[in-house]
């Protein structure tokens, strides 16, 4: 699976809204590719006390539910198919996730992937 399919993937789900007074979703969308073939998608929940989250921990969450760890692309994209690079968080919990993830290749530009380990050097131990 290329990126430029994944970030396709990702656009489809990208479809910002006001789902209550407090709640924002899908301004930002993410689509991930495991060792098994396997895609998975998520959106961002925003909310203003924080317990909301980023698109890619939605992504994540559905690939843990069906028995999977291990991520070899993920993308995630905003307004207009822009890139975005996973936060900090995101960066951590694709790590805690499975450690082998470190070498997972992620879009940070619609021209460029880095492994996740260039983006978090000084990890978490």
């Amino acid at each position: 699976m290329t990126f430029d399919q994944l970030k396709e993937i990702a656009l489809a789900k990208l479809k910002p809204r006001q789902i209550s007074k407090d709640c924002y979703v899908a301004s930002v969308a993410s689509a991930l590719v495991t060792e098994k073939g396997n895609v998975y998608v998520g959106v961002c929940i925003d909310t203003p006390s924080g317990m909301g989250f980023c698109a890619e921990h939605s992504a994540i969450a559905q690939m843990i539910t069906n028995e999977e760890s291990r991520i070899v692309k993920i993308v995630a994209v905003g307004k207009e198919g822009k890139i975005l690079s996973p936060c900090g968080r995101c960066r951590e919990f694709i790590y805690q996730i499975n450690n082998e993830n470190l070498d997972t290749e992620v879009l940070v530009d619609n021209n460029k992937a880095v492994k996740l380990h260039e983006l978090l050097p000084y990890r978490y131990n």
